[in-house]
């Protein structure tokens, strides 16, 4: 009897571990391009039009770009259709987080939500969409999901378009497709409660493996993503560069980071940019995990999917990158300048994560909205570990129509206890806008490399 129940438990762990880790079957792969889009959003648009059908996305001429490689905004002369504040929250919540309905309440007199027509915009190279495909009915997770498996490296890119559970969705945001090796100058405030504020600007070069010739297949086998940050304003701070090897499995190999001290002219690992440890010159307002919305292992969390709604997301963020603001239009006391915003209806993952009970973590929950199309993340909640709503991301999403590629134009992330709030990603005062196209070598990433980066 004991021997049977003995037996009944393996055969019952090995269908859980087989509904974690199976990769989708060919019938299903074969939607992607068909009923579902290449990246394995739904086709169809919603019930009333309010989402209209994915018709391939914008084009790559869909505006122009300066010589500064901003792009003008294709849907400049819309007008929002509506805009939701505190006063007719309630008609609108089923669409909202409750983190912006919190954010109504904090700031009832400035925050507001400008919802104008959905355009679904996203649209990869072919190459990614090829990759996807092949990718759907082979890759699998390992190591209880904190991991993919060896083959991902085949193809690099979204490696869950038809997710079975939350940690999936997750992974999806987290291999998605920036556009290949990328330089680029943005700049990062943390206003006071009054909005005063002193930027901090950063270097950035983002190194997709597949883009640097000299790396070694085997070596770079576990390697998601090369990064160097070097700040260069202000003064106090210039010359401080951080180096990060993100990996794709961080429980076998943890990210692998450095950072050079321009005071003290040394090189020395950094175990704490990871996690819940305090993002760079962020004044205690983000954590590393914060970066990218989320960024990193996902080991700490039970991520669970719920499921998939309607909601009013930043999208298409155009106006909010324009080289003619300057940064004291865009940051104001309490929260961004949201005339300058735009809020559409879009169909998202909703993926609740729980902390581990033996884990530690500054968030004890984190509730988030990826975008189907794009599978960036949209919106997150963040809750300390009382269980009250702490603090509210919003990722201001743009798509870059001339590359082929979805970033951020600002994340903004408010802390609603304090009144404050940190905003990276900004480049409208800079020289240039995202580089791509980079020419990047192991060299460039190195802990050596460090050294030449910094400037005093």
């Amino acid at each position: 009897m004991r021997k049977m129940i003995l037996q009944c438990g393996f055969m019952a762990l090995s269908l859980l571990a087989t509904n974690v880790m199976a990769a989708v079957s060919a019938d299903e792969a074969a939607k992607l391009g068909t009923s579902l889009t290449p990246m394995g959003a739904e086709k169809a648009g919603n019930a009333d039009g309010s989402i209209p059908a994915y018709t391939g996305g914008i084009a790559v001429n869909a505006g122009t770009v300066d010589s500064k490689g901003f792009l003008s905004d294709p849907f400049a002369n819309e007008k929002p259709l509506f805009t939701i504040n505190a006063a007719n929250a309630a008609q609108y919540k089923d669409k909202l987080s409750a983190g912006q309905i919190a954010m109504l309440q904090r700031y009832p007199e400035t925050y507001h939500i400008p919802v104008y027509p959905t355009h679904r915009t996203m649209a990869l190279p072919q190459k990614v969409y090829d990759a996807v495909k092949r990718g759907a009915t082979a890759i699998t997770t390992i190591n209880d999901g904190n991991g993919l498996s060896a083959n991902f490296t085949d193809t690099r890119y979204y490696a869950f378009p038809i997710p079975k559970n939350g940690v999936e969705v997750l992974w999806n945001h987290i291999t998605r497709y920036h556009g290949g090796s990328v330089h680029r100058t943005i700049t990062q405030v943390t206003p006071q409660t009054n909005g005063a504020f002193d930027p901090v600007t950063f270097e950035e070069d983002i190194g997709a493996p597949d883009d640097i010739p000299d790396l070694d297949k085997a070596a770079g086998a576990n390697i998601l993503t090369f990064f160097k940050q070097e700040v260069t304003k202000p003064a106090r701070l210039a010359g401080n560069v951080l180096l990060v090897h993100e990996t794709l499995d961080q429980v076998k190999e943890p990210r692998q980071a450095w950072i050079y001290n321009a005071g003290q002219r040394r090189v020395r690992r950094a175990p704490q940019v990871a996690y819940d440890g305090p993002g760079t010159a962020a004044d205690g307002l983000r954590t590393s995990d914060n970066f990218d919305m989320f960024s990193g292992a996902p080991d700490r969390y039970d991520w669970k999917l719920i499921g998939k709604k309607e909601m009013y997301i930043p999208y298409n963020s155009y106006k909010l990158d324009q080289p003619t603001l300057k940064y004291s239009d865009v940051v104001k006391a309490g929260h961004i300048n949201q005339d300058l915003t735009r809020y559409e209806l879009h169909r998202v993952w909703e993926v609740e994560g729980t902390l581990k009970p033996n884990e530690r973590h500054i968030y004890a929950k984190r509730h988030m909205y990826i975008d189907e199309d794009s599978w960036q993340i949209a919106l997150v909640d963040h809750y300390d570990g009382r269980g009250a709503l702490w603090r509210v991301a919003e990722g201001h999403a743009e798509y870059f129509y001339n590359k082929q590629a979805a970033a951020y134009t600002l994340e903004a992330l408010y802390d609603l206890n304090a009144g404050r709030y940190i905003a990276l990603g900004m480049k409208n005062e800079e020289k240039h806008s995202y580089q791509f196209d980079q020419k990047f070598h192991v060299a460039d990433f190195t802990p050596n490399a460090l050294r030449n980066a910094g400037i005093r």
